[in-house]
């Protein structure tokens, strides 16, 4: 065995002598970063690698035309040897690419990775994702059948709901001049050269920021005493190396239980009897376009703003979230959010998937969409509270006197807080859309003003409950004495 060891390292050795596989620019590796949680991001760059040998070999039979996308994608299916097998692994490696960016960013958002030094790691970061979500909404498009077809063509019209010139500059770098021959091409050009350029650069640019700042320590950021390093070669090579081959393998397996079926070809006639829905990384937003507040061109362009502030909102979150602070027992207003976030992705892609076509009356959407942020936000509470109780003691030895609430009345009122913010959130938006639409009607400008003043004081109200709180657990930072009346310290 020993000497087993010693030829894999002589043979190590000497490849790092000829290709320089250590270099000393290659930071080494803490051993806390030895974990899989860590390189979810690096196992998104093993799947986009998967997907470029899938599909060069794929280029050799595919034609990117409407009248040869469709039989050529079916002679892959039928005649290439293990040719099914090949499209299901592409497929299935998109997919996989898309959640595993997906988690690596929801990742390092709950362990704030994205604080100082590493703000632009964080933005080029989710550049990169973007451009992710742009491989899956090129190819979809490609085998030309009446799913994708569809799907793309609702997306497309997503995009002409911009405003100008925006909507008419996208569009060109979409489908080109027009009609479904520059449509096709302009998407096979994106999927296999621009969108792949694009990324390989962003990769380069991340990296060698990885290389300055290193791997993000965990929670506050210090270290009581200096990790133990490995080198990146071959220790972290062959770490990585193995985490690849099981991802490999669990992709070959799952494609070979769950083949992929080719949809029926795409024309007019059967898109007419198809109802149009995008794929599942998609899908929580075309539910959020489907509740019938936002019907019509400016009600759409409505949606697609408050999804583009979301976006540009997690993309500025380095900017906006400055604090040093680290920890996520520190951080419950951040986490609460980011726990939200996933909770409505989650249910909204779920109820669209069951709920194709159908328009969503607003009372609806806002129960659902306001009934998950109430039942997470409340979550949230109740463990941050556990959390500090067990960290502080019980809080049962505190004098009745310091405490103007009882737990269960304060978690009652959060509650009763929440579900008014939910509501007013969205009837005001139901009234903006409104009186967006052209209708001045008093009861739509009352609705507005009714609802923007009940919002306001349940954010006043939620601010002073949370004030209170930190005042009797005794982790306030800056007093507020309009927000004291009535307190005895």
């Amino acid at each position: 065995m020993e000497e087993k060891q010693g030829l894999l390292g002589r043979l190590a050795g000497w490849f790092d002598s000829r290709l320089g596989l250590s270099y000393p620019m290659l930071r080494p590796v803490p051993e806390y970063a030895l974990n899989p949680f860590y390189w979810l991001g690096a196992l998104a760059v093993v799947a986009f690698v998967i997907q470029g040998v899938t599909g060069m070999i794929m280029m050799l039979y595919y034609v990117p035309s409407p009248t040869q996308a469709y039989s050529s994608t079916l002679y892959i299916f039928q005649n290439v040897y293990n040719g099914r097998f090949l499209e299901t692994i592409h497929l299935y490696t998109a997919y996989a690419m898309i959640m595993l960016a997906f988690m690596h960013m929801m990742r390092g958002y709950f362990v704030s990775v994205h604080k100082k030094p590493r703000e632009v790691m964080w933005v080029i970061g989710m550049a990169m994702g973007f451009v992710t979500l742009g491989f899956g909404f090129t190819g979809y498009l490609l085998p030309w059948t009446v799913v994708s077809k569809s799907a793309t063509d609702v997306g497309v019209g997503m995009v002409s709901a911009l405003p100008q010139p925006v909507s008419s500059l996208l569009t060109f770098l979409i489908v080109g001049s027009g009609g479904d021959s520059a449509e096709i091409l302009r998407f096979f050009d994106l999927h296999v050269v621009v969108l792949p350029a694009v990324l390989l650069i962003l990769l380069v640019v991340k990296m060698y920021m990885l290389e300055s700042h290193g791997v993000a320590d965990p929670e506050s950021g210090k270290q009581a005493a200096k990790p133990k390093t490995f080198p990146v070669f071959p220790d972290v090579t062959m770490y990585l190396f193995e985490l690849s081959m099981l991802f490999g393998a669990g992709m070959l397996l799952i494609s070979a239980i769950f083949p992929l079926n080719l949809p029926p070809e795409y024309s007019p006639a059967a898109a007419a009897q198809y109802v149009p829905q995008p794929d599942w990384y998609f899908l929580w937003i075309y539910q959020v376009l489907k509740i019938n507040v936002f019907e019509g061109p400016q009600g759409l362009a409505a949606a697609l703003s408050v999804v583009t502030v979301i976006f540009v909102a997690l993309t500025v979150l380095p900017f906006i979230d400055r604090s040093k602070e680290r920890r996520i027992s520190r951080r419950p207003f951040y986490i609460t959010l980011g726990a939200i976030f996933v909770a409505e992705v989650v249910a909204l892609s779920y109820w669209g998937l069951i709920t194709p076509g159908e328009i969503i009356p607003v009372e609806q959407a806002v129960l659902v969409i306001g009934g998950i942020a109430l039942l997470v936000a409340v979550g949230s509470m109740v463990i941050y509270r556990a959390m500090y109780s067990r960290a502080k003691g019980s809080l049962a030895t505190t004098s009745s006197k310091q405490i103007p609430y009882s737990e269960l009345k304060t978690g009652l009122a959060f509650a009763v807080l929440l579900a008014l913010g939910a509501f007013a959130i969205g009837v005001l938006v139901n009234g903006v859309v409104g009186v967006a639409l052209g209708n001045y009607s008093v009861a739509i400008v009352g609705t507005v003003a009714g609802s923007s003043v009940l919002l306001l004081g349940d954010l006043i109200s939620t601010m002073f409950l949370i004030y209170r709180l930190d005042l009797r657990t005794g982790t306030i930072r800056r007093r507020v004495k309009a927000l004291e009346i009535g307190w005895r310290e």
